[in-house]
């Protein structure tokens, strides 16, 4: 196994982990392939400035899914279904969510884990099929998932310039229980502050997007040239280090 950060001429930085044997592949939509549509959670906090919101969707399959509902008002929530939509991957199901005793919008990262995990064990728990199709499968489901990504999977960490005072930050993994609480405590150790974010459960994919700051700034662009991890260390920039750091970070936990 070996591990390499690269900093692209996109200024984006990717880190990489890779492997000789062969990586799984990432389930496609099952509309285009005949087989399952692939189970979708979304968290979003960018959407709303007073609520939580939560979207599902899982082809046509999702009924009123009201013991949903029910799992996270036990957790202390209010919980009020949106309008649902439809497209070419399915119906997706809205919730707007508030913390119950004060009736605003949910920023515990444990909390926040909480309620991706409840929704992805009803999932698994009213639609047994999505158990070989979520990471979380393996944990909570009745079977493991066909295909495991895990370290095998590349892990991308991509920055983006948001105007004077906020950066992008997108991390692309292999999902797994606790994944989006670690993220965030790795966010907090590197000093970054999140504005929003978006967490995007896709099958066994997680994908996230922190809007984030560095005292009140963006984070630094990654130099054009590619460097080695070394060398990149060895650089001055708090912000260069920072995102080392959270590379590594993301390293460890799959290592474990």
């Amino acid at each position: 196994m070996s591990h390499q950060i690269d900093i692209n001429h996109d200024y984006s930085l990717g880190l990489h982990c890779s492997s000789s044997s062969t990586k799984a592949p990432i389930l496609e939509d099952g509309f285009k392939n005949g087989c399952d549509p692939v189970p979708v959670v979304i968290l979003d906090q960018d959407t709303d400035p007073c609520a939580t919101v939560v979207e599902i969707y899982f082809g046509d399959r999702l009924g009123s899914l009201l013991d949903t509902m029910e799992s996270l008002r036990e957790l202390g929530l209010n919980v009020t279904e949106g309008r649902a939509s439809s497209d070419s991957v399915g119906t997706h199901k809205i919730f707007s969510i508030t913390l119950g005793a004060t009736g605003r919008k949910v920023d515990d990262p444990e909390l926040l884990e909480a309620i991706r995990l409840t929704v992805i064990s009803n999932l698994l728990k009213y639609h047994p099929e999505t158990s070989i199709q979520l990471a979380m499968g393996e944990f909570f489901g009745t079977m493991p998932p066909k295909h495991k990504l895990d370290v095998d999977m590349t892990t991308r960490i991509t920055i983006f310039d948001e105007g004077p005072t906020k950066s992008l930050l997108s991390i692309e993994t292999a999902d797994r229980p606790g994944l989006l609480l670690d993220i965030m405590k790795v966010i907090d150790d590197i000093s970054l502050s999140v504005v929003s974010m978006e967490f995007d459960t896709e099958g066994l994919v997680a994908r996230s997007k922190f809007h984030v700051s560095y005292k009140g700034f963006p984070l630094a662009k990654p130099r054009k040239e590619k460097r080695r991890l070394f060398a990149l260390l060895g650089q001055d920039s708090v912000e260069e280090r920072a995102l080392c750091y959270l590379g590594f970070a993301l390293i460890r936990l799959y290592s474990q």
